[in-house]
């Protein structure tokens, strides 16, 4: 661990997991398609891909990409979230860990693609942002993909500014080897324009 809390953890104490489920299954309930992140990632890979869902929270991704036929790994650094995960997925992988260190979670360099949705990158705490990408990066197979969501504006974020901007993400995966080849307004595709509140960006790591 870094030693210092990420602003999920400011906010929500670590003890989100259980609200945060019952949330999603409110979505789910009155017809909201609550699966848009897998069925965005699972355009971009063959059948049966590795993935990693860095900042998985209670699971709700990883287990719709493990039900569409891929092999998912998930970690998170709050425990709370893990163990709704746990429990309505037992059989999967699941760690607990933090981003920063990845590396220490013995994890293969072979993913296809990793994805870190739900604003994982603007709650990193701060200053870790860097060595998160730069992590992320490295369990990736050559020609991998980072997958990521994030708000740029207050309206998208639950903090009153962002604490990233998109130039500055993208000079992350720069140094981390990662080339920007897609980005979108939504998990739907729809184009992303300048200035917009929320970008879905696709990074590739170069190829062999």
């Amino acid at each position: 661990m870094t030693g210092q809390r990420d602003r999920w953890a400011e906010l929500t104490g670590g003890q989100a997991g259980e609200e945060y489920a019952r949330r999603f299954a409110r979505l789910a309930a009155s017809g909201h398609d609550v699966h848009g992140e897998a069925t965005f990632c699972t355009a971009l890979l063959k059948p049966g891909a590795r993935v990693l869902d860095a900042g998985c929270g209670t699971g709700r991704i990883a287990i719709r990409l493990a039900e569409l036929g891929h092999h998912c790994t998930g970690v998170d650094v709050d425990a709370s979230m893990l163990a709704v995960a746990h429990r309505e997925a037992p059989a999967q992988d699941w760690l607990l860990g933090d981003l920063a260190r990845l590396d220490t979670l013995g994890l293969d360099s072979d993913f296809d693609l990793v994805l870190a949705a739900g604003n994982v990158i603007p709650l990193l705490a701060p200053g870790t942002g860097p060595a998160v990408v730069g992590q992320l990066a490295a369990v990736l197979r050559p020609g991998g993909l980072l997958v990521t969501g994030m708000g740029l504006d207050a309206a998208h974020l639950p903090l009153e500014e962002a604490p990233v901007t998109l130039a500055q993400f993208d000079e992350w995966c720069a140094r981390a080897g990662l080339t920007l080849r897609q980005r979108y307004a939504t998990w739907s595709g729809d184009p992303y324009s300048d200035g917009g509140g929320y970008a879905v960006s696709v990074h590739a790591r170069a190829a062999v």
